[in-house]
């Protein structure tokens, strides 16, 4: 599969701190790259050196072409910070936007593609933060772009029109644009992306499918019972487990082992509230991988996308 969009030992500086430090990727035509890592990561940076908006060392390809050389008709961009002109309404702004390319989309139907038609004629002013997010969306795709840049796309917007949106990227996607996408939910990451950059300091420490990011880094499943402290020498060996707040943690077992747990917490006369069973995901790489607390991870996801 021809390769959209390649990236070799791309780096930025700003003055003594390094923003992004010897980065090497490609994307494939109709894939979608999901691009994560903590505030302060260089993650928007990076994309302003990929889209041309900021100058880097280092060698990037979109289409072929350097990002100064890019034809503006195939590449779409939506920033993490995008403000248009608050007293046009939705529908002129798709529209203006539209004018700026040879071939575009219907805006109207870009309007309905991004959820905003009972609102296309209100004021971009007085739209909410979610419909406002969707209206730039709608902008950055109006041109019908092979190569899609969306950093942090769907902050602000609720989880029905998230999904929707998602559905729309997929179909892009299916449809041959090539995605790439920074963002802090690691649930819209593993929806979407068929592989996964995780960016740390700068540097691009781990890349893969979500699958195998997980089953490399993850780490084990758990098993949860609230035994208020008690059970820990219940287990049969072949079970790691400690106690955790208070809580009994069962490491790697497999679903289907789940019974056998439970069974022998019973057998040893341990009486428990309750368990909860989990897998490793997406979240639990990122922290591994970055050595953020969920506390921290969750301030990040708070806070929106980094520079």
């Amino acid at each position: 599969m021809a390769e959209a969009l390649v990236a070799e030992d791309v780096r930025k500086r700003y003055g003594d701190a390094v923003a992004v430090d010897g980065v090497s990727f490609s994307v494939a035509e109709g894939e979608v790259f999901g691009l994560v890592g903590p505030n302060g990561a260089g993650k928007t940076t990076l994309v302003r050196s990929l889209t041309g908006t900021t100058p880097c060392d280092g060698e990037i390809r979109v289409l072929g072409a350097s990002p100064p050389a890019l034809d503006p008709n195939r590449v779409g961009l939506l920033p993490q910070s995008f403000r248009p002109a608050d007293r046009l309404t939705a529908r002129e702004l798709v529209r203006y936007y539209a004018g700026l390319y040879d071939e575009p989309r219907d805006p109207d139907a870009v309007i309905a593609d991004v959820g905003v038609t009972d609102a296309a004629d209100q004021w971009y002013e007085n739209l909410s933060g979610g419909q406002r997010r969707r209206v730039c969306v709608g902008a950055a795709l109006v041109n019908d772009p092979d190569v899609l840049f969306l950093d942090e796309p769907t902050t602000g917007i609720d989880p029905a029109g998230r999904r929707a949106l998602w559905d729309l990227f997929s179909d892009l996607a299916a449809g041959g644009t090539s995605i790439f996408l920074t963002s802090h939910s690691m649930g819209e990451v593993e929806r979407l992306a068929d592989r996964v950059g995780l960016l740390r300091d700068g540097e691009l420490v781990a890349v893969g499918d979500p699958d195998a990011l997980v089953a490399e880094y993850g780490g084990e499943s758990r098993l949860v019972v609230e035994t208020g402290g008690a059970g820990a020498d219940a287990l049969a060996d072949g079970y790691e487990s400690e106690l955790v707040d208070g809580e009994l943690v069962v490491y790697d077992v497999a679903a289907e082992n789940i019974g056998d747990v439970v069974r022998a917490l019973e057998t040893a006369g341990v009486t428990f509230d309750s368990f909860t069973w989990t897998e490793p995901d997406l979240e639990d790489v990122y922290l591994r991988l970055t050595g953020e607390t969920l506390d921290d991870f969750d301030a990040d996801a708070r806070a929106g996308g980094a520079r």
